[in-house]
């Protein structure tokens, strides 16, 4: 399956799953058909769970720009996250190339859940946060500790992404993720926009 239709996939299937989670038929189907999936995707399992994390982060992200004059495009701060990547993942052996269109990946999968929430928020301002996180104390030292334990598990990782299954069974452990985190639509199409350069099979 082509990497967009997965994507769409996984989009689709969780929000089913989601809209239905409190449901006996619901909850019948995903108890027997998880452990399957687990096992084939149990290897990018760690990724993805990096990536579902890093997502949710964008609500405090959003919620500390919202309202300011802190743009969602932060072209020197993204700079900065790319290059530090690019020399940590050569020290770790890794293609710094590669490394960073993935951390790309997951700064444009970020912006992505901080422009819907920005839309959300002006159409609906009950709904608009009422506290600021502090970026600098708060946000983005989770930010940087996910960053390490990202390069950690695209280390750890490298075999399987650069096998011929990596696609599928990628999809599969986001599906797992996505699910366990119950992500609304905004933050599955979020996850759908963080996996693409995940596989490095040509």
């Amino acid at each position: 399956m082509r990497p967009h239709r997965l994507r769409s996939t996984l989009i689709t299937t969780l929000m089913l799953a989601t809209a239905t989670v409190s449901g006996a038929t619901s909850a019948t189907a995903h108890t027997s058909t998880a452990p399957a999936s687990a096992t084939a995707a149990s290897s990018l399992g760690a990724l993805t769970e990096l990536f579902a994390e890093r997502l949710l982060l964008a609500d405090k992200v959003a919620a500390a720009k919202y309202g300011t004059e802190s743009p969602i495009d932060d072209p020197a701060r993204e700079r900065q996250i790319l290059d530090d990547v690019a020399a940590r993942a050569a020290g770790l052996g890794l293609d710094p190339h590669s490394v960073t269109t993935v951390f790309r990946d997951q700064i444009e999968a970020n912006k992505l859940v901080q422009r819907g929430l920005y839309a959300r928020w002006d159409a609906h301002p009950d709904e608009r946060p009422t506290e600021r996180p502090d970026l600098a104390k708060e946000v983005r030292p989770a930010l940087d500790l996910i960053t390490t334990r990202l390069l950690a598990a695209l280390q750890e990782t490298a075999p399987v992404r650069a096998d011929t299954s990596c696609e599928p069974r990628l999809y599969a452990a986001a599906t797992l993720s996505a699910y366990g985190h119950r992500l609304d639509v905004l933050h599955l199409r979020g996850l759908g926009r963080a996996l693409p350069s995940v596989c490095v099979t040509n």
